[in-house]
Protein backbone atom coordinates (compact mmCIF):
# COMPACT_ATOMS: atom_id res chain seq x y z
CA UNK A 1 0.00 0.00 0.00
CA UNK A 2 0.95 3.48 -0.28
CA UNK A 3 0.47 6.61 1.14
CA UNK A 4 -1.22 9.82 0.03
CA UNK A 5 -3.11 12.73 0.43
CA UNK A 6 -6.73 12.67 -0.78
CA UNK A 7 -8.58 16.38 -1.27
CA UNK A 8 -12.47 16.01 -1.96
CA UNK A 9 -13.90 19.08 -3.71
CA UNK A 10 -16.76 19.39 -2.01
CA UNK A 11 -19.04 22.32 -3.26
CA UNK A 12 -16.90 22.68 -6.39
CA UNK A 13 -18.46 19.93 -8.02
CA UNK A 14 -21.72 21.49 -8.34
CA UNK A 15 -20.39 23.97 -10.78
CA UNK A 16 -21.14 21.40 -13.45
CA UNK A 17 -19.99 23.38 -17.13
CA UNK A 18 -17.43 25.72 -15.26
CA UNK A 19 -16.03 22.74 -13.22
CA UNK A 20 -12.74 22.86 -14.97
CA UNK A 21 -11.85 26.24 -14.11
CA UNK A 22 -12.75 26.05 -10.89
CA UNK A 23 -10.51 23.01 -10.10
CA UNK A 24 -7.70 24.24 -12.50
CA UNK A 25 -7.72 27.08 -10.24
CA UNK A 26 -7.75 24.90 -7.36
CA UNK A 27 -4.62 22.92 -8.68
CA UNK A 28 -2.79 25.84 -9.38
CA UNK A 29 -3.37 28.13 -6.26
CA UNK A 30 -2.22 24.42 -4.48
CA UNK A 31 1.08 24.23 -6.52
CA UNK A 32 1.75 27.57 -5.80
CA UNK A 33 1.72 26.81 -1.94
CA UNK A 34 3.31 23.49 -1.90
CA UNK A 35 6.15 24.92 -4.62
CA UNK A 36 8.99 24.52 -1.59
CA UNK A 37 8.14 20.69 -1.43
CA UNK A 38 8.76 17.40 -3.72
CA UNK A 39 5.61 15.53 -4.41
CA UNK A 40 3.35 14.34 -7.46
CA UNK A 41 -0.04 15.45 -8.08
CA UNK A 42 -2.77 13.51 -10.39
CA UNK A 43 -6.64 14.30 -10.34
CA UNK A 44 -9.63 13.49 -11.40
CA UNK A 45 -13.44 15.03 -11.49
CA UNK A 46 -14.14 13.97 -8.04
CA UNK A 47 -10.50 14.67 -6.25
CA UNK A 48 -7.06 14.54 -6.28
CA UNK A 49 -4.44 12.27 -5.12
CA UNK A 50 -0.57 13.91 -3.44
CA UNK A 51 2.19 11.38 -3.40
CA UNK A 52 5.38 12.56 -1.23
CA UNK A 53 7.56 10.94 1.32
CA UNK A 54 6.53 10.50 5.05
CA UNK A 55 8.91 13.18 5.88
CA UNK A 56 6.90 16.06 4.17
CA UNK A 57 3.37 14.92 3.76
CA UNK A 58 2.23 16.03 7.20
CA UNK A 59 4.02 19.77 6.50
CA UNK A 60 1.67 19.38 3.13
CA UNK A 61 -1.35 18.53 4.77
CA UNK A 62 -0.74 21.50 6.92
CA UNK A 63 -0.43 23.77 4.16
CA UNK A 64 -3.45 22.79 2.47
CA UNK A 65 -5.30 23.93 5.49
CA UNK A 66 -4.96 27.16 4.34
CA UNK A 67 -6.34 26.75 1.15
CA UNK A 68 -9.70 27.54 0.26
CA UNK A 69 -12.22 25.39 -2.67
CA UNK A 70 -10.92 22.12 -0.56
CA UNK A 71 -13.93 20.43 1.24
CA UNK A 72 -11.88 17.07 2.78
CA UNK A 73 -8.50 16.47 3.60
CA UNK A 74 -7.86 12.24 4.28
CA UNK A 75 -4.58 10.55 4.48
CA UNK A 76 -5.26 7.40 3.40
CA UNK A 77 -4.11 4.69 1.01
CA UNK A 78 -4.04 3.44 -2.59
CA UNK A 79 -3.32 -0.54 -3.57
CA UNK A 80 -3.55 -1.98 -6.73
CA UNK A 81 -4.73 -5.46 -5.90
CA UNK A 82 -8.51 -5.67 -5.94
CA UNK A 83 -8.82 -8.98 -4.25
CA UNK A 84 -11.12 -9.44 -1.84
CA UNK A 85 -8.69 -11.21 0.91
CA UNK A 86 -6.22 -7.97 -0.01
CA UNK A 87 -9.16 -5.42 0.86
CA UNK A 88 -9.82 -7.41 3.97
CA UNK A 89 -6.20 -7.77 5.28
CA UNK A 90 -4.79 -4.14 3.95
CA UNK A 91 -8.16 -3.04 6.01
CA UNK A 92 -7.28 -5.42 9.17
CA UNK A 93 -3.87 -3.74 8.97
CA UNK A 94 -4.85 -0.24 9.15
CA UNK A 95 -7.76 -0.53 11.60
CA UNK A 96 -5.98 -2.51 14.09
CA UNK A 97 -3.02 0.46 14.50
CA UNK A 98 -6.11 2.80 16.05
CA UNK A 99 -7.49 2.46 19.29
CA UNK A 100 -11.42 1.82 19.69
CA UNK A 101 -13.99 0.20 21.17
CA UNK A 102 -16.38 0.25 18.21
CA UNK A 103 -16.44 0.70 14.33
CA UNK A 104 -18.44 0.66 11.21
CA UNK A 105 -17.30 -0.30 7.43
CA UNK A 106 -18.69 2.30 4.53
CA UNK A 107 -17.85 0.69 1.25
CA UNK A 108 -18.52 2.73 -2.13
CA UNK A 109 -18.03 0.79 -5.06
CA UNK A 110 -17.23 3.70 -8.31
CA UNK A 111 -16.08 0.34 -10.23
CA UNK A 112 -19.79 -0.83 -11.13
CA UNK A 113 -18.26 -4.33 -12.91
CA UNK A 114 -16.42 -5.51 -9.87
CA UNK A 115 -18.23 -8.78 -9.05
CA UNK A 116 -18.76 -7.77 -5.00
CA UNK A 117 -21.11 -5.36 -4.19
CA UNK A 118 -20.60 -2.74 -1.59
CA UNK A 119 -22.39 -3.60 0.86
CA UNK A 120 -21.08 -7.59 0.58
CA UNK A 121 -17.47 -5.87 1.07
CA UNK A 122 -18.27 -3.90 4.26
CA UNK A 123 -20.06 -6.62 5.54
CA UNK A 124 -16.94 -9.27 4.55
CA UNK A 125 -14.57 -6.86 5.83
CA UNK A 126 -16.49 -5.78 9.27
CA UNK A 127 -16.56 -9.71 10.07
CA UNK A 128 -12.70 -10.21 9.36
CA UNK A 129 -11.98 -7.27 11.86
CA UNK A 130 -14.24 -8.95 14.31
CA UNK A 131 -12.27 -12.08 14.23
CA UNK A 132 -8.64 -10.72 15.03
CA UNK A 133 -9.52 -7.57 17.46
CA UNK A 134 -10.40 -8.93 20.43
CA UNK A 135 -13.17 -6.73 22.30
CA UNK A 136 -14.70 -4.48 19.57
CA UNK A 137 -18.16 -3.86 18.40
CA UNK A 138 -19.57 -2.99 15.38
CA UNK A 139 -21.69 0.07 16.05
CA UNK A 140 -23.35 1.51 12.19
CA UNK A 141 -24.93 4.61 13.65
CA UNK A 142 -22.52 6.36 16.14
CA UNK A 143 -19.30 4.11 15.68
CA UNK A 144 -16.00 5.44 17.44
CA UNK A 145 -13.74 4.42 13.99
CA UNK A 146 -15.74 5.34 10.73
CA UNK A 147 -13.40 2.85 8.16
CA UNK A 148 -13.82 3.54 4.41
CA UNK A 149 -13.20 1.91 1.40
CA UNK A 150 -13.20 2.74 -2.34
CA UNK A 151 -13.26 0.06 -5.10
CA UNK A 152 -12.37 1.72 -8.38
CA UNK A 153 -11.23 0.74 -11.66
CA UNK A 154 -7.65 -0.20 -11.41
CA UNK A 155 -7.35 0.48 -7.39
CA UNK A 156 -8.75 0.47 -3.96
CA UNK A 157 -8.29 3.48 -1.55
CA UNK A 158 -8.24 3.11 2.31
CA UNK A 159 -9.74 6.38 3.93
CA UNK A 160 -7.81 6.71 7.15
CA UNK A 161 -7.64 9.75 8.65
CA UNK A 162 -9.10 13.09 8.05
CA UNK A 163 -8.38 16.93 9.25
CA UNK A 164 -9.94 20.48 8.95
CA UNK A 165 -10.57 22.22 6.37
CA UNK A 166 -12.39 25.89 5.12
CA UNK A 167 -14.35 25.05 2.50
CA UNK A 168 -15.33 28.03 -0.09
CA UNK A 169 -13.89 28.68 -3.51
CA UNK A 170 -10.49 28.27 -4.63
CA UNK A 171 -8.98 32.23 -4.44
CA UNK A 172 -9.25 33.89 -7.54
CA UNK A 173 -12.29 32.17 -9.26
CA UNK A 174 -14.92 35.30 -8.51
CA UNK A 175 -12.05 37.87 -9.37
CA UNK A 176 -10.31 40.43 -7.74
CA UNK A 177 -11.50 43.01 -4.59
CA UNK A 178 -10.03 45.61 -2.86
CA UNK A 179 -10.16 45.44 0.87
CA UNK A 180 -10.35 48.82 2.98
CA UNK A 181 -8.28 47.29 5.63
CA UNK A 182 -7.78 49.20 9.47
CA UNK A 183 -6.36 47.77 12.46
CA UNK A 184 -9.25 47.18 13.77
CA UNK A 185 -10.82 43.75 14.36
CA UNK A 186 -13.74 43.53 11.95
CA UNK A 187 -11.94 44.28 8.10
CA UNK A 188 -9.26 41.71 8.60
CA UNK A 189 -12.45 39.07 9.51
CA UNK A 190 -13.86 40.88 6.45
CA UNK A 191 -10.94 40.06 4.13
CA UNK A 192 -10.98 35.95 5.28
CA UNK A 193 -14.89 36.33 4.62
CA UNK A 194 -14.43 37.27 0.86
CA UNK A 195 -11.27 35.74 -0.07
CA UNK A 196 -13.40 32.02 1.90
CA UNK A 197 -16.09 33.00 -1.28
CA UNK A 198 -12.76 33.03 -3.65
CA UNK A 199 -12.23 36.68 -3.87
CA UNK A 200 -8.63 37.79 -4.52
CA UNK A 201 -7.95 40.40 -2.74
CA UNK A 202 -5.18 43.57 -2.89
CA UNK A 203 -5.80 45.61 0.93
CA UNK A 204 -5.95 49.72 1.01
CA UNK A 205 -5.03 51.76 3.80
CA UNK A 206 -4.87 55.28 5.25
CA UNK A 207 -2.38 56.57 7.47
CA UNK A 208 -2.15 60.00 8.68
CA UNK A 209 1.50 60.80 10.70
CA UNK A 210 2.11 62.13 12.55
CA UNK A 211 -1.17 61.64 14.02
CA UNK A 212 -0.91 57.66 13.37
CA UNK A 213 2.22 55.80 14.44
CA UNK A 214 4.65 53.64 12.54
CA UNK A 215 3.19 50.92 15.01
CA UNK A 216 -0.28 51.53 13.36
CA UNK A 217 1.03 50.98 10.20
CA UNK A 218 3.18 47.82 11.19
CA UNK A 219 0.01 46.16 12.91
CA UNK A 220 -2.23 46.35 9.84
CA UNK A 221 0.82 45.31 7.96
CA UNK A 222 0.97 42.06 9.76
CA UNK A 223 -2.75 41.61 9.75
CA UNK A 224 -2.34 42.06 5.98
CA UNK A 225 0.65 39.36 6.04
CA UNK A 226 -2.01 36.89 8.35
CA UNK A 227 -4.36 37.30 5.43
CA UNK A 228 -2.03 36.79 3.01
CA UNK A 229 -1.74 32.78 4.29
CA UNK A 230 -5.02 32.54 2.67
CA UNK A 231 -4.59 34.98 -0.27
CA UNK A 232 -0.85 33.57 -1.47
CA UNK A 233 -0.02 37.28 -1.06
CA UNK A 234 -1.56 40.83 -0.33
CA UNK A 235 -0.58 43.43 -2.26
CA UNK A 236 -1.40 46.83 0.54
CA UNK A 237 -1.36 50.39 -1.01
CA UNK A 238 -0.65 52.66 1.54
CA UNK A 239 -2.22 56.30 1.19
CA UNK A 240 -1.30 59.10 3.27
CA UNK A 241 -4.55 60.92 4.21
CA UNK A 242 -3.01 63.02 6.43
CA UNK A 243 -3.75 66.28 4.38
CA UNK A 244 -7.06 65.54 3.63
CA UNK A 245 -7.92 64.60 7.25
CA UNK A 246 -6.46 67.76 8.47
CA UNK A 247 -8.06 69.99 5.97
CA UNK A 248 -11.52 68.32 6.96
CA UNK A 249 -11.03 68.97 10.67
CA UNK A 250 -10.04 72.55 10.11
CA UNK A 251 -13.42 73.63 7.81
CA UNK A 252 -16.42 71.52 8.15
CA UNK A 253 -18.52 70.85 11.44
CA UNK A 254 -17.41 68.39 13.69
CA UNK A 255 -20.21 66.43 13.49
CA UNK A 256 -19.75 65.64 9.94
CA UNK A 257 -16.12 64.92 10.09
CA UNK A 258 -15.87 61.06 9.85
CA UNK A 259 -18.45 60.91 6.95
CA UNK A 260 -17.06 63.42 4.99
CA UNK A 261 -13.85 61.60 5.54
CA UNK A 262 -15.31 58.12 4.82
CA UNK A 263 -16.66 59.73 1.42
CA UNK A 264 -13.36 60.29 1.20
CA UNK A 265 -11.67 56.96 1.41
CA UNK A 266 -14.52 55.63 -0.59
CA UNK A 267 -13.56 57.95 -3.87
CA UNK A 268 -9.41 56.93 -3.23
CA UNK A 269 -10.38 53.39 -2.84
CA UNK A 270 -12.56 53.39 -5.78
CA UNK A 271 -10.02 54.50 -8.26
CA UNK A 272 -6.95 52.48 -6.93
CA UNK A 273 -9.51 49.69 -7.03
CA UNK A 274 -10.31 50.68 -10.88
CA UNK A 275 -6.43 51.28 -11.62
CA UNK A 276 -5.95 47.54 -10.28
CA UNK A 277 -8.60 45.81 -12.00
CA UNK A 278 -10.54 45.20 -8.41
CA UNK A 279 -14.30 44.32 -9.27
CA UNK A 280 -15.51 45.40 -5.82
CA UNK A 281 -14.84 47.29 -2.79
CA UNK A 282 -14.58 45.16 0.82
CA UNK A 283 -14.55 46.46 4.13
CA UNK A 284 -15.74 45.73 7.69
CA UNK A 285 -18.71 47.74 8.36
CA UNK A 286 -20.74 46.17 10.30
CA UNK A 287 -24.83 47.49 11.09
CA UNK A 288 -25.12 49.70 13.66
CA UNK A 289 -21.86 49.41 15.46
CA UNK A 290 -20.19 53.04 15.11
CA UNK A 291 -22.04 56.33 13.87
CA UNK A 292 -20.64 55.58 10.23
CA UNK A 293 -22.34 52.33 10.05
CA UNK A 294 -26.46 52.95 10.56
CA UNK A 295 -28.26 52.37 7.47
CA UNK A 296 -28.20 56.29 7.11
CA UNK A 297 -24.73 56.63 7.30
CA UNK A 298 -23.67 54.14 4.74
CA UNK A 299 -26.03 55.39 2.10
CA UNK A 300 -24.76 58.36 1.94
CA UNK A 301 -21.22 57.16 2.09
CA UNK A 302 -21.64 54.61 -0.46
CA UNK A 303 -23.26 57.54 -2.76
CA UNK A 304 -19.97 58.68 -3.72
CA UNK A 305 -18.75 55.22 -5.85
CA UNK A 306 -19.94 53.36 -8.40
CA UNK A 307 -18.08 50.33 -7.77
CA UNK A 308 -19.89 47.65 -5.52
CA UNK A 309 -19.10 48.19 -1.93
CA UNK A 310 -19.26 44.59 -0.13
CA UNK A 311 -19.23 44.22 3.69
CA UNK A 312 -19.33 40.84 4.71
CA UNK A 313 -19.57 41.24 8.65
CA UNK A 314 -22.56 43.44 8.05
CA UNK A 315 -25.16 41.46 9.99
CA UNK A 316 -22.70 39.74 12.53
CA UNK A 317 -22.44 41.37 16.25
CA UNK A 318 -19.31 42.19 17.34
CA UNK A 319 -19.06 38.65 19.41
CA UNK A 320 -19.30 36.64 16.37
CA UNK A 321 -16.82 39.03 14.63
CA UNK A 322 -14.46 38.16 17.54
CA UNK A 323 -15.10 34.65 17.66
CA UNK A 324 -13.95 34.72 13.76
CA UNK A 325 -11.00 36.89 14.51
CA UNK A 326 -9.34 34.61 16.85
CA UNK A 327 -10.08 31.57 14.48
CA UNK A 328 -7.85 33.48 11.75
CA UNK A 329 -5.40 34.51 14.23
CA UNK A 330 -6.24 38.41 13.51
CA UNK A 331 -7.31 39.27 16.83
CA UNK A 332 -3.88 39.97 18.99
CA UNK A 333 -2.77 41.74 16.30
CA UNK A 334 -6.15 43.73 15.88
CA UNK A 335 -6.27 44.65 19.95
CA UNK A 336 -2.83 46.23 20.01
CA UNK A 337 -3.34 49.95 21.05
CA UNK A 338 -2.12 52.05 17.95
CA UNK A 339 -4.92 53.96 17.02
CA UNK A 340 -5.25 54.73 13.04
CA UNK A 341 -7.28 56.91 10.84
CA UNK A 342 -10.65 55.75 11.85
CA UNK A 343 -10.09 56.17 15.64
CA UNK A 344 -8.43 59.40 15.61
CA UNK A 345 -10.87 62.91 15.84
CA UNK A 346 -13.25 61.14 16.71
CA UNK A 347 -16.64 64.07 16.98
CA UNK A 348 -18.01 64.06 20.64
CA UNK A 349 -21.64 63.70 18.86
CA UNK A 350 -21.09 62.37 15.23
CA UNK A 351 -24.07 62.84 12.64
CA UNK A 352 -26.33 59.43 12.46
CA UNK A 353 -28.39 59.89 10.08
CA UNK A 354 -26.19 62.46 7.54
CA UNK A 355 -28.02 63.74 5.09
CA UNK A 356 -26.32 63.73 0.70
CA UNK A 357 -27.28 67.58 0.39
CA UNK A 358 -25.05 67.86 3.57
CA UNK A 359 -22.63 66.43 2.41
CA UNK A 360 -22.23 67.89 -1.12
CA UNK A 361 -22.49 71.51 0.84
CA UNK A 362 -19.44 70.86 3.16
CA UNK A 363 -17.24 69.09 0.79
CA UNK A 364 -17.53 72.34 -1.91
CA UNK A 365 -15.49 73.72 1.23
CA UNK A 366 -12.62 71.40 0.37
CA UNK A 367 -10.45 71.34 -2.87
CA UNK A 368 -10.65 67.84 -2.82
CA UNK A 369 -10.07 66.81 -6.06
CA UNK A 370 -6.44 67.88 -5.73
CA UNK A 371 -5.68 66.24 -2.34
CA UNK A 372 -7.24 63.43 -3.36
CA UNK A 373 -4.81 63.41 -6.76
CA UNK A 374 -1.94 64.29 -4.56
CA UNK A 375 -2.70 61.46 -2.11
CA UNK A 376 -2.69 58.61 -4.95
CA UNK A 377 0.41 59.90 -6.74
CA UNK A 378 2.29 59.24 -3.50
CA UNK A 379 0.58 56.09 -2.37
CA UNK A 380 3.45 53.32 -1.42
CA UNK A 381 3.19 49.40 -2.33
CA UNK A 382 3.88 46.82 0.03
CA UNK A 383 3.40 43.17 -0.77
CA UNK A 384 3.62 41.15 2.58
CA UNK A 385 2.86 37.10 2.06
CA UNK A 386 6.00 36.63 0.87
CA UNK A 387 9.94 36.01 2.11
CA UNK A 388 11.36 39.23 0.79
CA UNK A 389 8.28 40.92 1.92
CA UNK A 390 9.10 40.63 5.60
CA UNK A 391 12.01 42.81 5.32
CA UNK A 392 9.86 45.85 4.81
CA UNK A 393 8.52 46.50 7.95
CA UNK A 394 9.13 46.74 11.25
CA UNK A 395 8.40 43.81 14.09
CA UNK A 396 5.50 45.37 15.73
CA UNK A 397 5.58 43.50 19.52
Amino acid sequence: MQKVIIIKYGELTTKKDNISFFLNTLKNNILKTLSKYEFDLKMDMGRMFIYASDEVLPKIIQELQYVFGIHEIILGYIDNDLEIDAIKNNSLDLISKKEFKTFKIETKRSNKHYPITSMEISRMVGSHILKNIANINVDVHNPEVLFEIEVRQNEVLYFDTKYPTLGGYPVGTLGKGLLMLSGGIDSPVAGYLAIKRGVKLEAIYFESPPHTSIQAKNKVLELANILAKYNAKMKVHVINFTRIQEEILKKLPNEYLITIMRRMMYRIGERIAYRNKCLILVNGESIGQVASQTLTSMKAINEVVNLPVIRPVACFDKLEIIDIAKKINTYETSILPFEDCCTIFVPTHPVINPSREKCEEYEKMLDYEALINEAIKNEEIIIVGEEESNKKFDDIL
